[in-house]
């Protein structure tokens, strides 16, 4: 999806680097960690799941943007480091999480690069993955369903749908200059407990 010389050239050579450095198979960078796993549970049609209660609001919000029924775990993955699953689905929230060789095959695996983060681009996030199909469509719907092959934009006849949920080049820049120097590593951040909460229309 991306074309040789063209600007979005540092965001591919980003990709290449987590994707070489995490072990997967490929890498798409999308503008956080939240949009990265909107963008697995889409593609997979996911229509219910569970998770653990102690995680990120942006989680459930998320679910209730795409119509999915979630239960919240009372056990098993309550508590968690580094990353959890999505009970049913493929999909893993790997946003404290970032290690050579960590990608597990089979999975979508979602990272977030916010300033508490362990790449601490301040923004950004990413889906490692092995499925090359899933691979080619994220990459467009991730930029408003664009190829980005084709300049100008405007040229292009057909497009699938898409999301505006694009990576920034200077952010894939600073990705390249800071994940050398990162020190791998899984976090143990502590959540509230979202059983304790309610959301309303």
């Amino acid at each position: 999806m991306h074309g040789p010389g063209t600007m979005f050239d540092k965001i591919l050579q980003f990709e290449q680097a987590l994707a070489e450095f995490t072990g997967a198979p490929y890498a798409v960078m999308t503008d956080c960690g939240t949009h990265a796993i909107e963008l697995c549970l889409r593609y997979d049609q996911v229509k219910e799941c569970k998770f653990t209660p102690y995680t990120y609001l942006s989680i459930p919000m998320t679910m209730h943007k795409l119509g999915i029924k979630y239960e919240y775990l009372d056990q098993a993955w309550q508590r968690w480091v580094g990353e959890y699953p999505f009970i049913g689905t493929r999909v893993w929230d790997s946003a404290r999480r970032l290690e050579k060789g960590m990608y597990q095959p089979g999975t979508m695996q979602c990272l977030s690069f916010g300033h508490t983060k362990i790449l601490g681009i301040g923004r950004g996030g990413a889906i490692l993955l092995d499925d090359v199909e899933a691979y080619d469509t994220m990459l467009a719907q991730r930029y408003d369903g664009r190829d980005l092959t084709i300049a100008p934009w405007q040229s292009q006849q057909v497009f699938r749908v898409g999301y505006h949920y694009k990576p920034t080049i200077e952010e894939a820049i600073l990705g390249i200059e800071l994940l050398p120097k990162i020190q791998p590593g899984i976090q143990d951040v502590s959540y509230p407990d979202l059983r304790k909460i309610t959301i309303v229309p």
